[in-house]
């Protein structure tokens, strides 16, 4: 049989084997992942490259369009000043005379119509009484 100190031994030493059996099992499974890791990164940076340069092409690209419209606006903004030039030039040589010739066909229509409205106004005062003459006025 076995003394008390044997088997103390025994006990340590099945604990011990079963120890280091889980810390082998946990070690094997940890090189596994640090060599699956690897392997991504490794393919990831063989993929990240092209895609780098790729961007790299579309920065340039998009740079190279916003040169053209900043272009295309400047262009705008001398065709607004233009337009806005050609507008107070039209404005002062046109503006004036015609304001004045609007103004006076105004004051003649408005004369001539003060006229008629009065000769209107006058008759029409002169309706009712005319109607009570005839013997058709309003009750």
């Amino acid at each position: 049989m076995l003394t008390a100190e044997q088997l103390a031994g025994l006990i340590v030493a099945l604990f011990w084997a079963i120890l280091v059996s889980f810390l082998a099992y946990a070690l094997l499974r940890l090189a596994r992942l640090l060599r699956e890791t690897s392997e991504l990164v490794s393919d990831l940076t063989d993929r990240a490259a092209p895609l780098l340069e790729d961007m790299t092409v579309a920065v340039r690209r998009a740079n190279e369009q916003l040169g053209r419209t900043d272009v295309i606006t400047r262009q705008a903004a001398g065709i607004t000043q233009n337009v806005s030039a050609v507008t107070t030039v039209v404005s002062s040589v046109f503006g004036g005379p015609v304001i004045k010739a609007a103004a006076f066909s105004y004051g003649v229509r408005k004369a001539l119509g003060y006229t008629r409205d009065t000769t209107r106004r006058s008759s029409r005062a002169e309706l009712p009484a005319r109607r009570a003459a005839e013997g058709r006025g309003r009750r």
